[in-house]
């Protein structure tokens, strides 16, 4: 039988995982904008950082997603992937809390 913390501690890791990629969201706008520069170490720093955590898992549904021109929407698969886990994580900890 799973203890009850697990299920805790993997719905925190995916919640942090969403931060990251709002993060990654925001920053690739500011980027594109021209709002902040990758030439300041510190932000390039947090962006190598966040791309290195969600483009091994971006990567495979850009694939699979048709060509939309210039608007990427695997983010908000990616998100919605996510959320799911979540969810079903949940179910899973009532249903084994329950018995």
């Amino acid at each position: 039988m799973i203890p009850i913390p697990v299920f805790s501690l993997i719905d925190a890791i995916l919640q942090l995982y969403v931060i990251v990629v709002f993060v990654m969201v925001v920053m690739s706008w500011l980027i594109s904008f021209n709002v902040i520069n990758r030439h300041n170490q510190v932000v390039d720093a947090i962006w190598r950082t966040v791309m290195a955590l969600t483009e091994p898992v971006l990567r495979p549904i850009r694939n699979m997603m048709p060509n939309l021109g210039g608007l990427d929407i695997s983010p908000v698969v990616l998100l919605l992937g996510i959320f799911f886990l979540r969810e079903m994580n949940r179910w899973l900890a009532l249903k084994i809390g329950m018995n």
